[in-house]
């Protein structure tokens, strides 16, 4: 997509990071923004933010993954904004703990957001933007829809599908609708709440934080998963830069965008060491810490 200015971009997941800083950097770009979240205090929040730029923009309070939700939203938009351009699939949630120990209320939470939000979302929106001079539908996987470890099973197998989903649509929009670019997005460790944000049982909330500590990645050993969530906050790279990252991407019509250092390192393993990619996880670790990007985008920095 050669430019995003007077654009229709509606973005899930925007009521902090990525999907916040999506919103951010392309009302600074002149799109028009459609922002979701199911929380309606951090919603406002970026709806605040938003003010300062001259731009339309409106909001929705839903959950992706409930199907009426998603299906009422296409109609609300087009009657707002009167297009839709670029659909940013961007809201997920995780869990933790091993498959044997996993209760089934937690496996069917993240696949819902993390997987039918996805796919439902995908296939509301393309109906409206198949006719789009130019339009894009930008799904977000992970590093881990590339990579497995043990304790998140259900987040890879959400994450692996929407990897294997957005390819295929790819490559079935390539053939009819090439003016409908379809992008899968893979982060590595960004700075946000999910890991706050998470819901798991207290035994394995336990569980998590010995398996934690036992890995001696940080200095202060977590204690609860309030403090797994800050540590994991802030030791990832800053979500807006990751949004630019993915903005980047998508301006070069790329399939596949990779954010951080850790995201391209983890692929390049997988592709060397097919079957051991995971041994050489804490080979890379240091390496990673070292250059990942803690400070925002100096763009945003300005503005607030």
């Amino acid at each position: 997509m050669k430019s995003f200015k007077n654009k229709v971009a509606v973005i899930t997941g925007a009521g902090s990071g990525i999907g916040r800083y999506l919103a951010i950097l392309l009302a600074k770009g002149g799109s028009n923004v459609v922002v979701c979240d199911i929380n309606k205090d951090t919603l406002n929040e970026t709806i605040e933010m938003l003010s300062q730029y001259n731009i339309s923009v409106s909001s929705h309070v839903l959950d992706v993954a409930n199907k009426d939700d998603i299906e009422a939203l296409p109609g609300k938009v087009i009657e707002h904004h009167g297009q839709v351009d670029m659909v940013f699939n961007n809201a997920g949630v995780a869990t933790g703990g091993h498959f044997k120990e996993l209760d089934e209320e937690y496996w069917d939470w993240v696949m819902g957001v993390n997987l039918h939000g996805v796919v439902n979302s995908t296939r509301a929106f393309i109906p409206h933007m198949i006719d789009r001079p130019e339009a894009a539908i930008i799904n977000t996987s992970s590093i881990f829809g590339m990579v497995a470890a043990p304790g998140h099973t259900v987040y890879h197998a959400t994450k692996f599908a929407v990897r294997g989903f957005t390819e295929g649509l790819a490559l079935e929009m390539a053939d009819t609708n090439p003016n409908l670019q379809i992008h899968c997005v893979h982060p590595g460790h960004i700075g946000t709440n999910i890991a706050s944000s998470a819901k798991m049982s207290e035994e394995t909330i336990n569980t998590v934080i010995e398996e934690r500590n036992n890995l001696n990645f940080t200095r202060n050993n977590p204690a609860s998963l309030e403090e797994i969530g800050i540590q994991f906050k802030d030791g990832g790279m800053h979500p807006s830069k990751a949004a630019d990252i993915i903005l980047n991407g998508v301006r070069k019509n790329k399939s596949r965008i990779l954010v951080g250092l850790d995201a391209k390192l983890l692929d390049l393993s997988q592709r060397l060491f097919p079957k051991h990619y995971h041994k050489t996880w804490i080979l890379f670790m240091p390496l990673m810490l070292l250059f990942r990007d803690k400070k925002p985008l100096k763009s945003i920095s300005k503005d607030f």
